[in-house]
């Protein structure tokens, strides 16, 4: 079947794709393991085209035969294809082309999935898809296209953002398709090519995603395990004059961090006084482990000419629901319905229905959500500290994700190896912009333990192989988890 070819890389952007990719052993091995894992995940997407060898040698600065000999061994792998007049470009072994990329999840039963960080659906949600049955017959009679929203979910979300101190009426909702889709909704219809949009960094990778699909530039702040650094974001938008900031207050996507009661104040007056939008992605707010949940974003309601707030259906429920929304000013609202338009036309009836359901039982899912989060939590952080001791592993009050300091700038390269023994990761290059972060590696702890189990050992094992050492302990009697 022939392949659409519509991207390419120079070398020069390969080089930063691939981070620091070298690792004991073959030069050619090492090469083909980097190209490998970003074709897996999704940095280079199936069709992209290559440098030619020489141009990959020469970016990488190896030896052309290194840089053939990689082509090579994919080629045969079945991960690149070349034809002439085409180049050689990116594609997948016969037999896995039906498989989601790594970055969406995989149907292989042999892998434990670490690249999203997703729980499954809770017990509820069987209840609550009856009683949305029972309630679509009223629904029948129209055409089922609601662009802001069925009214129903509407006022439900509304009401739970008053109930949480941010008084909110229904016009100032937006139910999209996911919060992925709110994103990308606001990106390109408050950015367009050449503007500036503030993100952290690193990022939530689908933000910088959009940013790109609105040809506009993203201009990073730095994210630390302090958390987001307020002064430089302060001075970065004044100085360059964004259009929109993307912020993840709470249990920050991936370090865990979360603003402050004060840090958020202080958010709020920035985007008034400079007339900055700042999007407050608040998809993780419900999944605080520790401590209090974090404050509303928007504080009292009253900014919201220039403080937006995106919530999700995914992470508190389950993502297979896709659904989402936006707060905002009723006229950008609007707007927003208008462009989504072009796109989808309104979200799934049945599943904003089943939304409905899970909100007005929301505090029971939610308890049980956060008392299994937590277990499956200490256990990875147990595990971890076990196996993997020189890790530098945080201990995140919330969210999904722990962001680990692996020391050295090899996370690629361990991504690509532990694929071979049965684990997919994102490596930390996933959530930055110019190949950064290849020391930090991104670990959900969304699933049961006994993945995650598996996952730390496959992992453990591909550490030690990146070391050139024997597997270790891998297998070794493990502490008791509770």
């Amino acid at each position: 079947m022939a392949i659409s070819i519509d991207r390419r890389v120079n070398g020069q952007r390969l080089r930063t794709l691939l981070g620091t990719w070298q690792r004991p052993g073959p030069a050619y091995q090492a090469l083909a393991d980097g190209l490998r894992a970003l074709t897996r995940s999704g940095a280079l997407p199936l069709g992209t085209r290559l440098p030619g060898e020489r141009e990959t040698a020469d970016a990488l600065g190896v030896s052309r035969t290194t840089a053939t000999a990689a082509y090579d061994l994919l080629r045969d792998e079945g991960f690149l294809v070349s034809r002439r007049g085409s180049g050689t470009v990116t594609t997948l072994p016969p037999g896995s082309r039906d498989r989601a990329p790594a970055s969406l999840g995989t149907t292989d039963d042999a892998l434990v999935d670490l690249t999203a960080a997703a729980p499954a659906a809770p017990p509820q949600l069987a209840a609550a898809c009856a009683a949305a049955l029972d309630q679509l017959p009223r629904h029948l009679a129209g055409a089922g296209y609601a662009p802001l929203g069925l009214p129903a979910l509407r006022s439900a979300i509304a009401e739970r953002y008053t109930r949480r101190g941010v008084p909110t009426t229904p016009d100032q909702v937006l139910v999209t398709t996911g919060a992925q889709q709110a994103i990308h909704l606001l990106t390109s219809s408050l950015a367009g090519p050449g503007d500036r949009v503030v993100v952290e960094h690193p990022t939530y990778p689908h933000a910088i995603d959009a940013v790109r699909g609105a040809g506009a530039r993203a201009v990073p702040v730095p994210v630390t395990l302090a958390g987001t650094d307020l002064d430089l974001l302060d001075s970065t938008v004044r100085q360059t004059s964004p259009r929109v900031a993307y912020l993840v207050p709470d249990h920050h996507n991936p370090t865990g961090t979360s603003l402050s009661a004060e840090g958020r104040a202080r958010v709020r007056e920035l985007a008034r006084r400079t007339r900055t939008v700042v999007v407050g992605d608040e998809t993780l707010s419900d999944l605080t482990l520790d401590g209090p949940q974090p404050a509303p974003f928007a504080g009292d309601g009253t900014a919201d000419r220039h403080v937006v707030s995106v919530g999700s259906a995914s992470k508190s429920f389950w993502g297979g629901l896709r659904v989402g929304w936006v707060r905002a000013h009723p006229d950008l609202v609007g707007a927003l319905a208008q462009r989504r338009a072009h796109v989808d036309i309104a979200t799934s009836v049945l599943d904003q229905l089943v939304t409905v359901e899970l909100l007005a039982c929301a505090e029971d899912v939610l308890a049980q959500r956060r008392r299994d989060m937590r277990a499956q939590r200490d256990a990875l952080l147990a595990m971890l500290a076990y196996d993997l001791p020189e890790w530098q592993v945080p201990v995140p009050a919330g969210g999904l994700s722990t962001w680990v300091d692996l020391g050295r700038p090899v996370a690629t390269a361990l991504s690509a190896l532990a694929h071979g023994h049965g684990v997919r990761v994102a490596p930390g290059t996933a959530f930055g912009v110019g190949g950064t972060f290849d020391d930090h590696l991104r670990v959900p702890f969304s699933q049961p333990v006994d993945a995650l189990r598996h996952a730390v050992d496959g992992l453990a094992a591909a550490w030690a192989v990146l070391a050139g050492a024997p597997a270790g302990r891998v297998g070794a009697a493990q502490p008791a988890l509770v």
